[in-house]
């Protein structure tokens, strides 16, 4: 799998300990393929990649990357600290310096807010919602993936609280931070967002 071979060749950077190595992955793979999960899988964070393809990314995005969604409770709001503090964790047993560290715990917790303070922040918070601006088949099955991750809601109470996400969203004067993903992605992520609320009204 393309993920497993770039955590492998990422954690080389920092670890000749090969099962170190592998016990993570595993970890990384079994929180994201929880059956509870339908969007917020390993297909996301391939997403994710998939979108920076054209981009040159650093080790701080990458390992975001992995760990920015690896705890995720749709009951719960304190997804982000929790995977944070994990990926903390885990980088520490990589040897990661505490710098890359610090800055991989403030990217995840960026991604509750999707708040950007620098050229990075912009193109992992951006990637990480790249799946708004997708092909209209790729977006209704992203929209029926985020309904069944949120299945213990009824309809009334799950779509008042999609659209208010929704227009979250719309009235963002911009989705998209950066330069690269706003002249690719903006226009059409706002015409799949407003499909999706007229589909909820």
């Amino acid at each position: 799998m393309m993920l497993e071979d770039k955590f492998y060749t990422l954690c080389q950077n920092f670890t000749v300990d090969k099962q170190l190595s592998k016990n993570l992955w595993i970890e990384i793979k079994t929180y994201y393929s929880s059956p509870n999960r339908h969007y917020h899988t390993l297909k996301h964070l391939e997403y994710i990649y998939i979108s920076l393809e054209n981009i040159e990314i650093d080790t701080v995005i990458e390992f975001s990357i992995f760990y920015h969604d690896i705890i995720y409770d749709v009951t719960k709001k304190d997804n982000e600290e929790k995977s944070a503090s994990l990926a903390k964790k885990r980088l520490a047993e990589l040897n990661v310096s505490k710098r890359v560290q610090k800055e991989v715990v403030e990217l995840i917790i960026k991604t509750q807010k999707h708040q950007t303070e620098s050229q990075k922040d912009s193109l992992f918070l951006d990637a990480d919602l790249a799946i708004l601006a997708s092909h209209r088949e790729i977006y209704q099955s992203y929209i029926e993936d985020i309904r069944k991750e949120y299945a213990i809601y009824s309809d009334k109470i799950y779509n008042s609280g999609r659209r208010e996400v929704l227009n979250s969203f719309l009235k963002k004067e911009r989705l998209y931070h950066s330069n690269y993903f706003h002249k690719r992605y903006e226009k059409i992520a706002r015409k799949n967002l407003e499909s999706e609320l007229k589909s909820l009204s």
